[in-house]
């Protein structure tokens, strides 16, 4: 009898190609679905909760699959675990109903961006922090970062060269920390195009920079245009923090 398994994935993304499986390049779906194989000898297919580009990491990624085997979900996740690179844990694995769908059930997903706004770099964080030397005003990046809650057109925020039926797509959230020289960047929305956080960072980063005022985002969410948008923030900040049911 095939089961459903459901698993959360915490991985680095610096030395991947992104989650979804793809030829030649290495990726965590490609991993994982070699560790099952491994110890149910089943070819599985396994479902993401949403594709994270090549750099970006993930503590709570969701995925699923379908699996015929009599190992207990408990004990299956942890030989998934052993099997798999140590830059990737398996934090769970349970059995779910069989119409759950990691990607299609999410409510919700959950990203931080991080940035270290600092005169000097830093050799620990370097992978998982934009570094930008310059000081950021905080008060005009969180104005700016207000316009974005909503239901909104956010095509000046999707990677060029993107085909979609729609770019419409609702935020929850979008707001800023900091803690010393740490910047956290958090947005909760029901889905997002394709570098939408990245590109939108890379804005809010604009207006923090006074390159552009904070009221500006709301043209330039009007103007339906990439090239008003600012440059796509570096992969390696970003990470996925939460997928809500």
């Amino acid at each position: 009898m095939a089961y459903n398994f459901k698993l959360t994935v915490e991985y680095d993304g610096a030395n991947y190609h992104g989650w979804q499986k793809q030829k030649n390049s290495r990726t965590i779906q490609d991993e994982i679905e070699k560790a099952i194989f491994k110890i149910t000898r089943n070819n599985v297919v396994l479902t993401g909760s949403g594709r994270t580009d090549a750099g970006v990491h993930a503590l709570n990624q969701t995925a699923n699959f379908f699996c015929n085997t009599n190992i207990e979900a408990k004990n299956l996740g942890r030989a998934i675990g052993s099997l798999v690179p140590e830059d990737i844990v398996i934090k769970d694995c349970v059995v779910v109903d069989k119409n759950f769908h990691a990607r299609y059930d999410a409510k919700s997903k959950v990203y931080h961006y991080r940035i270290l706004n600092s005169e000097t770099p830093s050799a620990i964080c370097r992978r998982y922090a934009w570094f930008i030397p310059k000081k950021l005003d905080m008060t005009a990046m969180k104005a700016a970062a207000s316009h974005l809650p909503g239901d909104k057109d956010f095509k000046a925020f999707e990677a060029s060269g993107s085909s979609r039926s729609s770019t419409i797509r609702r935020v929850n959230s979008a707001k800023f920390s900091k803690k010393g020289n740490n910047i956290v960047f958090e947005i909760e929305g029901e889905g997002f195009l394709r570098h939408m956080v990245r590109n939108i960072v890379g804005t809010l980063v604009d207006a923090g920079l006074e390159k552009i005022s904070p009221d500006d985002i709301k043209n330039i969410l009007a103007s339906r245009d990439r090239s008003r948008a600012g440059i796509t923030a570096p992969a390696h900040g970003l990470f996925l923090m939460h997928v809500n049911y």
